[in-house]
């Protein structure tokens, strides 16, 4: 009836219209059909009838009648120049482009800039280079740390190039004063003239959960805020925007907050003044801004560019990378492609992601795995994600069992890496005379096995590896491949079985961050020509195994009668025959049925396209919303690693009840006291008087990188309330009470 491009959206709407107003479909009939609203149908036909087809096409640009500035601006505006401030930083300080100052003031004036220092990481990038926001210059102490510092180790240094290159983050402007009525903010929003609410705070005593904000620091260094304002851009006008949706998914992930519907069981008025909001969003604003941002398809990118910052800041942990695979169940309806699930030794309807840590044990990203490949068929995918983060240097790649494969060992190292892997199947045993004991010290940790080393060859002589077997104290040999020589077979060992390291990070992250959880409902289109097992030949082969059982039955039978022949009576096999003749016709019954079936067997494809047996099974589950979460979990646990590290020097057991204690730390009320340019928290103290030091010497630590609260020009300041002093209300001993003048009597 009615034929057009589909890029033209303006015969789009008119086909809209045409069908509604003859009469042909109704608008919820057309609006679920063109895949709108049936608003947006009533809007074209409103706008067909009083301007006709002009009416139809979007107009772009500013919208009529709107200012692109308030009077209120603009006087700042006027101010700020005349006080010679740039039109950048004027940009900047109000939340809008460079390109609209200069369209109402013209462009600025050139100057010579000065020398500046660089900033510590991220933690100053919201301000000028050697500058606080209220361009005062900043003291040499908050500026930069001392070598010694764990600080400079766990946030990344950028270089002058890069941080003169990178834009800072626009800071909101903020009409409300009260920090527990956001009422004009709200209204802007509403008007679409507010990108992202500013963080307002209030000075409030004992807020609890307030502590968690220990982690902004690390989270700011990390880059996510940064990266994902320049990967999303904004995410529309709103007043829970990109920004402040990023930091509420961070600090509900360290709240262990597991799930967005969980929420509700929290005050939102108490989280929104942690992050100095009237109330935080709800369960519907998380999984719509959710929803919003999987709307982009971008979760991939960003996970690459922090995944590239996290190389760049720790390039002396990529040496050895831990490859490994972690299936998470599917409980729903829909049919989707199954995987064994080694921790229920089953299998079943699952998602396969696979994870890649470096040797410290923190991730560095994830890849959801098509159709739950193994990763044999995984492996080439990651390397060449793992090229692009290390570039040219060689890097050793830690898997398990599953990526056994002579012809991919040679394929990998043809790539320029390494590898250290398990050897997989039957291998003859060692002498246990011919072990060697071997102790050393790796990690701060001292280790010992017996260990034997030999070089062996695969393919035929083709590909020669390095075997290094340990013996065990229950006589069991485990052997360890690796293209490594000029290692110590001590270490190779001890790296080996440090890939423990990535199970146990899966087993943390499902408990404490529900990394099973099912996020998205929706479903994707599967590939229609993805290969799977014939299902068919798979029910011949249940059938052939069950006729072979027959067959074997039938001939033991056969071959007893055979046996206890008398044969005097049956001299004869004519006879023989003739007497069993019940049992020989099932035998020969029984050998051409299966002779049938293999027949019927070998005539199958091996692998047929999934398209030809299941209209149900090529779909799978959608992704984006997932690989966020999971991008989300993952900087929670580095953002608990980094301050782990900084706990490291003053807190003794910090290896066994370091997070424990950041646990309880993120959960403890604090302080918040507010000034122009500082927001001051001071945490109440903590269980016991050596946890209360240890987080005392962080708060130091982190006060010294002169954070950002992320979009405000607030510098956050930690501190911890002493303890109060416990039995010493009289410091010298108690007086003891005066003599009685007179004994009383006796009884």
């Amino acid at each position: 009836m009615h034929h057009y491009s589909v890029k033209d959206a303006v015969a789009a709407a008119y086909a809209m219209v045409f069908l509604v107003d003859a009469g042909y479909a109704t608008q919820r009939e057309v609006a679920i059909a063109f895949g709108c609203s049936e608003r947006t149908v009533r809007r074209h036909q409103a706008g067909y009838h009083d301007g006709g087809m002009a009416a139809l096409a979007t107009r772009s640009g500013w919208r009529p009648g709107r200012r692109r500035l308030p009077t209120r601006r603009f006087r700042i505006i006027e101010r700020l120049k005349a006080e010679g401030v740039s039109n950048r930083e004027i940009a900047r300080r109000l939340g809008v482009t460079e390109n609209a100052i200069r369209q109402m003031v013209g462009p600025s004036e050139r100057r010579t800039p000065s020398p500046q220092l660089l900033p510590l990481g991220d933690a100053a990038e919201s301000s000028h280079l050697g500058q606080s926001a209220s361009g005062e210059p900043v003291p040499t102490h908050q500026r930069a740390l001392t070598p010694s510092s764990p600080v400079e180790q766990a946030a990344p240094s950028a270089s002058l190039e890069d941080a003169a290159s990178s834009e800072p983050e626009p800071v909101a402007m903020s009409l409300d004063i009260d920090p527990t009525d956001r009422t004009w903010d709200r209204l802007l929003a509403c008007g679409g003239l507010l990108d992202d609410a500013a963080p307002v705070f209030g000075n409030a005593k004992a807020v609890a959960g307030t502590a968690v904000l220990c982690a902004v620091p690390v989270l700011v260094a990390s880059g996510i805020f940064r990266i994902a304002h320049k990967v999303y851009g904004e995410i529309g006008p709103a007043f829970y925007g990109l920004r402040t949706t990023l930091l509420t998914l961070l600090v509900m992930a360290l709240w262990r907050i597991k799930r967005p519907e969980a929420i509700k069981e929290h005050d939102p008025q108490t989280l929104g003044r942690v992050l100095g909001l009237d109330r935080a969003p709800e369960v519907k604003t998380v999984r719509r801004k959710l929803s919003r941002l999987a709307h982009y398809h971008k979760a991939e990118q960003l996970g690459a560019a922090l995944a590239r910052l996290r190389v760049a800041a720790r390039g002396q942990l990529m040496g050895f990378l831990y490859v490994d695979g972690h299936v998470r169940v599917y409980h729903g309806k829909h049919t989707i492609p199954k995987a064994h699930v080694a921790r229920m030794r089953l299998s079943m309807p699952a998602t396969t992601d696979y994870w890649i840590n470096h040797q410290g044990g923190d991730p560095l990203f994830v890849i959801t795995a098509s159709a739950n490949a193994g990763i044999v068929q995984m492996l080439p995918e990651v390397l060449r994600e793992v090229r692009t983060l290390v570039g040219d240097r060689r890097v050793t790649i830690v898997f398990d069992r599953g990526g056994w494969s002579p012809k991919l060992f040679r394929k990998v190292l043809e790539a320029n890496f390494d590898i250290l892997t398990y050897r997989k199947g039957k291998s003859r045993r060692i002498g246990a005379h011919r072990f060697v004991l071997r102790s050393a010290q790796f990690d701060g940790r001292q280790v010992e096995y017996r260990l034997h080393d030999q070089a062996v060859r695969f393919l035929k002589g083709k590909l020669r590896l390095r075997q290094v077997t340990r013996l065990t104290d229950d006589a069991h040999q485990t052997q360890v491949l690796t293209s490594r020589w000029d290692l110590a077979d001590i270490e190779v060992a001890y790296r080996m079985f440090e890939r423990w390291r990535q199970e146990n990070f899966f087993k943390y992250l499902r408990e404490e961050f529900l990394l099973d959880a099912l996020v998205d409902y929706r479903l994707e289109p599967d590939d229609p020509t993805r290969t799977v097992p014939n299902p068919e030949r798979r029910a011949l082969d249940k059938e052939s195994r069950s006729a072979r059982a027959e067959v074997a039955t039938l001939e033991q039978a056969y071959g007893a009668a055979a046996l206890d022949n008398p044969e005097g009576r049956r001299p004869t096999m004519r006879g023989f025959k003739i007497a069993h003749g019940e049992i020989g016709k099932q035998l020969r019954a029984a050998r051409d049925r299966l002779a049938e079936l293999l027949t019927r067997r070998r005539a199958l494809p091996l692998r047929v396209e999934v398209r030809d047996i299941s209209d149900g099974a090529v779909v799978k589950l959608a992704t984006e919303r997932k690989h966020l979460t999971n991008l989300v979990k993952m900087l929670a646990y580095q953002a608990e690693s980094d301050l782990l590290a900084f706990l490291g020097p003053h807190y003794a057991r910090s290896e066994d009840e370091g997070r424990t204690l950041l646990h309880e730390l993120f959960h403890a009320a604090a302080d918040i006291n507010v000034t122009d340019t500082e927001l001051r928290l001071t945490i109440c103290p903590l269980s016991s008087p050596h946890r209360t030091l240890a987080v005392r010497a962080l708060c130091e630590t982190l006060s010294e990188t002169a954070t950002l609260f992320p979009g405000s020009r607030l510098t956050m300041r930690f501190a911890i309330h002493p303890r109060p002093q416990v039995g010493l209300a009289f410091p010298g001993p108690r007086p003891r009470p005066a003599a009685a003048a007179t004994a009383p009597p006796s009884p």
